[in-house]
């Protein structure tokens, strides 16, 4: 196999991209673009770090992610697995990109800019579910919005129930713990206390 080795070669191959590819991209929201944000209640942030690079699903009720302005977006992080991978990340990189899904909807939106991290109590508060405040927030200042096609999602038939899976069908997190750790955690023990475990801290 022969790698591309340059811009020009890959260039050579795709051609150069159509006007709409090109004019769709601003650096800030629209109302268009700013409906998308608001209705998601679902969406992937990439971030980079000297570890490399991380993407990690965010998800909460529509509108996860909050419009102040036109160009400043916040992020509350909800409780997790305290790895913090990317709150380590934009720490040292401020660099991230969202993909926001929208359930049914088979166009996506994307948005690159830069974070800072903030643990500012009233804003944090502000977003606080059952009386549980995130214990930090990403400010994000908007560079680059654009929305993607829908093609991605159309071939993959991401929403059509006919194509969904039961969970029956792939390994379990226990079953995946088990087998990565030779056993020493995981397990069926760790799949039937699992949904308690996630009510209690789900905020």
């Amino acid at each position: 196999m022969t790698p591309i080795a340059n811009l020009a070669e890959l260039e050579a191959i795709y051609g150069q991209p159509g006007e709409t590819s090109l004019a769709k991209e601003i650096d800030r929201l629209n109302a268009e673009y700013r409906a998308y944000v608001e209705a998601s209640p679902f969406v992937a942030l990439a971030t980079a770090g000297p570890e490399g690079l991380d993407c990690s699903p965010r998800g909460d009720a529509p509108g996860l992610v909050r419009v102040i302005d036109e160009r400043t977006l916040v992020l509350p992080d909800r409780r997790g697995n305290n790895r913090i991978d990317s709150l380590k990340n934009v720490l040292r990189d401020p660099r991230v990109a969202l993909l926001f899904l929208v359930p049914g909807i088979d166009n996506t939106l994307r948005i690159n800019g830069r974070a800072q991290l903030t643990a500012d109590k009233a804003l944090l508060e502000s977003f606080a579910v059952e009386g549980k405040a995130p214990r930090t927030a990403l400010v994000i200042a908007i560079e680059r919005v654009y929305f993607q096609c829908s093609r991605a999602l159309m071939r993959s038939s991401l929403w059509d129930p006919a194509r969904h899976r039961s969970p029956k069908d792939l390994p379990s997190a226990g079953e995946m713990l088990a087998a990565t750790t030779a056993g020493r955690v995981g397990g069926a023990e760790y799949d039937r206390a699992w949904p308690e475990r996630a009510k209690a801290s789900m905020w």
